[in-house]
């Protein structure tokens, strides 16, 4: 991993306005992320986490503060939701070649990206299914093959599993974990769970109640690549605790 940030964030505050002093949903956040790292943020509702993405995505822009990427180019932005948001009426293949056809990509070039997508996602097979044919998590899979597509510099999670029951969330993070393995992007993911978590990331920032400060910024030193067994070891009982004890 280089020593060089791909992102830096300064002293970042968003408060939103209302009918009093506005409400104060971050205050003064600052962290750098390194090329191919995943960060995962972990805190409680209300602490800011989806309101912090949206910055990191421009879709809303800070109070104070400033957020840096360090390219010479507008940064690409992948983003997967709570929910997948597909178009119902575009079948696996379509949906997941959508961002391409949006910047113009011929139609040859955006079928064979959406096979490479579809293969690394584990979906060979359903290329022609509709949304409604799907379960969750091979919806979810969709999503993340359609924000990869493009080659982003940096992957936005807004906890991508939190509507899965609790099977197929834990399937997830192995599926996403082998994901992050194989096309090694900078990923940076918001969640409630500490075993997702420590589960798939590099590092973990817990985030107090609202306003959102950074209380604790922890490094993930478990090897990988990442198999069930090791959240029953100990040093993940240790690291779990660790970040237990920072949130409450």
């Amino acid at each position: 991993m280089t020593t060089k940030p791909i992102l830096s964030v300064r002293n970042l505050s968003i408060t939103y306005p209302d009918a009093n002093e506005g409400l104060h949903a971050l205050d003064n956040i600052s962290f750098e992320v390194r090329p191919r790292e995943f960060v995962c943020f972990l805190g409680p509702s209300g602490s800011g986490k989806t309101t912090f993405l949206r910055v990191l995505a421009g879709i809303l822009k800070p109070t104070s503060g400033s957020v840096s990427f360090m390219h010479h180019h507008q940064p690409r932005i992948g983003m997967v939701f709570q929910q997948s948001n597909l178009m119902p009426w575009r079948t696996v293949m379509e949906n997941i070649m959508l961002p391409l056809e949006l910047e113009g990509a011929g139609t040859i070039k955006a079928q064979n990206k959406a096979r490479e997508m579809i293969s690394l996602v584990g979906l060979k097979g359903f290329e022609d299914s509709l949304p409604r044919d799907l379960s969750g998590g091979m919806a979810q899979r969709v999503a993340i093959a359609r924000a990869l597509i493009h080659d982003p510099d940096l992957l936005l999670l807004d906890e991508p599993f939190a509507s899965l029951d609790a099977l197929t969330r834990e399937r997830m993070w192995t599926e996403l974990s082998n994901i992050w393995q194989a096309k090694q992007k900078t990923v940076i993911m918001v969640t409630h769970s500490i075993n997702e978590s420590l589960f798939l990331a590099d590092r973990v920032l817990v985030l107090t109640k609202r306003p959102g400060k950074i209380k604790l910024d922890v490094a993930v030193d478990l090897p990988r690549p990442r198999t069930d067994d090791i959240r029953y070891t100990s040093h993940f009982g240790k690291l779990a605790k660790k970040l237990r004890s920072a949130i409450e």
